[in-house]
């Protein structure tokens, strides 16, 4: 039963909410983030990443919902990771993220660097477990078996993702080497965790391979997750998993764990949503 406040007035009790893909760059993805607002005061935030390109935007956009929010977690995804001209934060690579997890601990917001933390509200109790994982090429096009023979396919089609010019992997040699990188220290992680601890599995690329097959080009599924993730969900006992990059949100369930892509995306798409989408709540009730 909700809390009350003195004089009898209910207080809602905090639920759990997801977005990713802000893209805060476009003005009005910026208006629309600067309109949101909890439904409580113990309302927590997954922040599912592409906040934006900009470390300066990625600060103000976290430090705002940090405000607001009892607790907000997030991931990166690939625009944060991305070195551009037009940003002055010149850092690559492992040394850009690590920047990231500096600026997220001075806002105190939670990171794939922090303990993980227990979720307690409705549908709880959870461990949220923020990854950062990439993706290796294991997605790849259709009739190819190999990563060379899969981005050649993709770059014959003229669909590549802009990651190959600004997401560098420095000092790692390749994009899929700081994939394995991560999913060892990620595995190690999580293999610490209490056995029948429930997870909320948090990345900003698909864990399974499935949601991207709805993609209208094929061969941009490399760029979108790793198969060695495809176990996680059951590996990992999650309640549900999180994600964004896609920019189509949907619920899906794989092996009866629910699945949801919980993007803004950008202006162009989500006018055809008749507006933004705001946070989903990862445990949504009978109405929802």
């Amino acid at each position: 039963m909700p809390a009350r406040r003195p004089g009898g007035a209910r207080l809602m009790a905090g639920r759990l909410y997801a977005i990713s893909d802000l893209h805060v760059g476009y003005a009005e993805n910026r208006a629309f983030v600067e309109s949101l607002r909890p439904d409580s005061p113990s309302d927590w935030l997954i922040v599912a990443g592409d906040v934006s390109e900009r470390v300066s935007d990625i600060e103000w956009t976290l430090g705002l919902l940090a405000d607001r929010y009892e607790t907000v977690v997030w991931v990166p995804g690939n625009h944060e990771l991305w070195t551009t001209p037009k940003d002055p934060v010149t850092l690559r690579g492992e040394e850009r993220y690590r920047h990231l997890v500096d600026v997220c601990r001075r806002l105190g917001v939670l990171t794939p660097e922090d303990p993980y933390p227990l979720w307690r509200g409705e549908g709880g109790p959870v461990l949220i477990v923020p990854l950062f994982v990439l993706y290796d090429y294991s997605f790849r096009a259709p009739g190819t078996s190999t990563k060379e023979e899969s981005l050649a396919v993709a770059y014959e089609a003229g669909v590549v993702c802009t990651d190959e010019r600004f997401l560098h992997p420095d000092p790692y040699p390749t994009r899929d080497a700081w994939c394995r990188a991560r999913i060892e220290e990620t595995e190690r992680r999580l293999a610490a965790k209490e056995d029948g601890v429930r997870t909320v599995l948090v990345n900003h690329y698909p864990l399974v391979r499935e949601p991207t097959r709805i993609l209208r080009y094929p061969e941009f599924a490399q760029w979108c997750g790793t198969e060695l993730t495809a176990d996680w969900h059951l590996k990992y006992d999650a309640a549900a998993v999180i994600y964004g990059h896609l920019h189509i949100p949907r619920v899906t369930h794989h092996d009866g764990v629910r699945f949801e892509e919980v993007s803004v995306g950008y202006p162009r798409e989500w006018r055809s949503w008749d507006g933004p989408r705001g946070p989903r709540p990862v445990f949504p009730g009978e109405s929802e």
